[in-house]
């Protein structure tokens, strides 16, 4: 899980000389209260405690829900989802990546985007609307502010495409965005499509990063 590989790596760069901007990346790691929050209170990342900011605001999750978390690795938005519907919801997560089993949580690891990852998800839902799609994804970076955007926006494109095929009416998503003038576009095409659209930037989020969340309540259908 994401913290272990923290410290995994706090020991590598006391036994290595890694890169300046490595060293500094762990040491903000180690010293970043959610990081140490996320340890205390069993989570599998801080990343969790944007889904949390972004529950608190919007009340996207309830009981019984189906929930798609795409690009869910390490697990900890499919933690909370899970907390939340309960034993009568459905938590469904996808990655590339593989996730350590989590109760309450089916684990694919695929890739959405293909159509072997749909078929799987697909048979996974065993019919059941979606009523929550959540997407916490960002591509492999390259050092390349607009790059590394453009690519990320790819990602978010495809989640979009995927919320569309698959939500019932009613249903909410949100997905992560980097804030590179992409983002007022990407509002405005969403407000069409649902009957309210927001950007929304959790406290939790560092203050340098230009991520920021797309949000999207009560799919039209």
């Amino acid at each position: 899980m994401q913290i272990r590989q923290t410290r995994k790596a706090l020991t590598t760069v006391r036994k290595t000389s890694l890169s300046k901007s490595s060293q500094a990346w762990v040491r903000r790691q180690l010293q970043d209260p959610f990081v140490m929050q996320a340890q205390k209170e069993g989570y599998r990342a801080r990343a969790v405690y944007k889904l949390l900011g972004i529950q608190e605001k919007f009340k996207l999750l309830k009981p019984g829900q189906v929930v798609v978390d795409l690009g869910c690795a390490p697990g900890s938005w499919a933690q909370i989802a899970a907390q939340v519907v309960g034993p009568k919801g459905l938590v469904l997560g996808i990655d590339l990546l593989p996730c350590e089993p989590l109760a309450g949580v089916t684990f694919l690891q695929d890739d959405f985007s293909t159509d072997a990852g749909l078929a799987a998800v697909q048979a996974a839902l065993e019919g059941r609307p979606v009523d929550v799609v959540l997407c916490d994804m960002a591509a492999n970076t390259v050092g390349h502010k607009e790059t590394d955007g453009i690519r990320t926006q790819a990602l978010s494109e495809l989640a979009v495409d995927f919320a569309e095929r698959h939500l019932s009416k009613g249903g909410h998503f949100v997905c992560k965005l980097f804030m590179n003038g992409y983002e007022a576009e990407a509002k405005k095409q969403l407000a069409t499509r649902f009957t309210r659209c927001q950007l929304f930037k959790p406290a939790a989020s560092r203050s340098e990063s230009r991520e920021i969340f797309l949000v999207g309540l009560d799919w039209r259908g």
